[in-house]
């Protein structure tokens, strides 16, 4: 594959009268000055600093791609694309899970997901970063353009993109459009008029901090969950946490991966298969943003969090840990209390815990905040049928939100 550039085949003429095109990179230091120029400053998840790194590790089977969109020649939106081999039985764990008390339509409705899911097989063009969550997937200076057209010509672009790429050898029946919150709908309902289907998935769990500090979070509690709190920190006397430097990092990288590994596998939908070195070259390449917090007991690494700052929100980012270990020590909960504490540290507004774990990121204080996504299968008979595909891979996890502060009792 090319590494050049890849113009648009037309030129959009704006209501405005506005003339827009696009290029399409094939690696973000291509992409250069008129990438940064119009990736947003409060966002560094699109950013060069932190594309570098990502596609310099990649997650095993992905490829990168950046659209950057001119208006009259001024760069004025830019577009991180993902292209992910997916086939469902290899991405969906939970298909052989087992109800205690088997029953017929939960076995027929199993049977039938394995069978749509190993019928899903493809190459996919994700527009959107499948390695977090949020926002994090284009972006439009929508003080020099409408809204509607820059979305429109978004959808123009990534059909062009997987048309040329289709001639390249690289064929990539389906589009997704990850992660836009609810309050910009209006985006997502330029897409479905495009033919896109729109579908919600796992909330993103989200924590605001009003309060001053850690212990005035914790006196916000209700007495039950302070109480869980403090017995959950407490089961941790004994066991050191640290913050781990690029050399305790490079050392202890083994046991890094195969926590992080032991944790992965149990999630009900995984696209991502983490580079091994990716958390290592966040630490050596974004250190002012990147941390990574170590337990120990004696020198075997217990857990691991890792977290990054993006403006006044922390990211949550991957963790690991010791699964036989964790009832005993609750090494999930506290990862989550000390990923609070940090957060005040930080002097964070809000804390995105992403998705899955969703009751016990709830029982900290998180919120669920919807996320859509949107989809696209490029033959248009197939397309018909998507939203009932999807219905059937959807990953269901059942849970109670938990209300832990005083005030939601009120």
């Amino acid at each position: 594959m090319s590494s050049g550039i890849l113009q648009a085949s037309h030129q959009l003429t704006t209501t405005s009268q506005q003339v827009m095109r696009y290029s399409y990179f094939r690696s973000i230091e291509a992409a250069g000055s008129d990438w940064d120029a119009a990736a947003p400053a409060h966002d560094i998840f699109l950013q060069r600093p932190y594309l570098n790194i990502l596609e310099n590790n990649p997650p095993e089977g992905m490829r990168f791609g950046y659209l950057v969109f001119y208006q009259n020649e001024e760069p004025v939106g830019v577009a991180l694309c993902q292209i992910k081999y997916f086939k469902g039985d290899d991405n969906i764990n939970d298909l052989n899970v087992s109800k205690q008390e088997p029953c017929f339509f939960f076995g027929l409705a199993q049977w039938f997901k394995r069978w749509v899911a190993g019928k899903t097989a493809a190459d996919i063009l994700i527009c959107g970063n499948m390695l977090l969550t949020g926002e994090h997937g284009f972006y439009f200076d929508y003080r020099k353009i409408n809204q509607d057209e820059a979305v429109k010509f978004l959808e123009k672009a990534l059909d062009e993109v997987v048309d040329v790429l289709g001639r390249e050898g690289v064929k990539m029946p389906v589009i997704l459009v990850k992660d836009i919150a609810t309050e910009h709908q209006s985006q997502g309902t330029v897409l479905s008029e495009k033919g896109f289907t729109e579908f919600c998935i796992q909330p993103n769990m989200v924590l605001d901090l009003p309060y001053e500090n850690f212990e005035a979070y914790l006196a916000a509690m209700s007495t039950k969950y302070r109480t869980r709190a403090k017995r959950a920190i407490k089961k941790l006397e004994g066991v050191e946490k640290r913050e781990m430097s690029l050399v305790d990092i490079q050392r202890e990288l083994p046991n890094i991966y195969g926590l992080y590994k032991e944790v992965a596998k149990n999630a009900g939908f995984n696209m991502v298969d983490l580079n091994e070195y990716y958390l290592l070259a966040l630490k050596r390449d974004l250190s002012q943003h990147f941390r990574m917090c170590g337990y120990y007991q004696g020198d075997q690494l217990l857990a691991f969090y890792t977290t990054i700052c993006n403006g006044d929100e922390m990211e949550a980012h991957f963790i690991g840990y010791d699964k036989a270990l964790n009832h005993d020590l609750q090494l999930y909960l506290n990862c989550l209390y000390d990923m609070v504490r940090q957060g005040f540290e930080a002097g964070c507004k809000t804390i995105v815990f992403a998705r899955t774990a969703l009751e016990i990121k709830s029982s900290v204080g998180a919120v669920a905040h919807d996320l859509l996504c949107y989809v696209r299968h490029q033959n248009a008979l197939i397309n018909t049928f998507t939203g009932t595909i999807l219905e059937y891979l959807k990953p269901v996890e059942e849970w109670v939100p938990r209300h832990p502060f005083k005030e939601e009792h009120g």
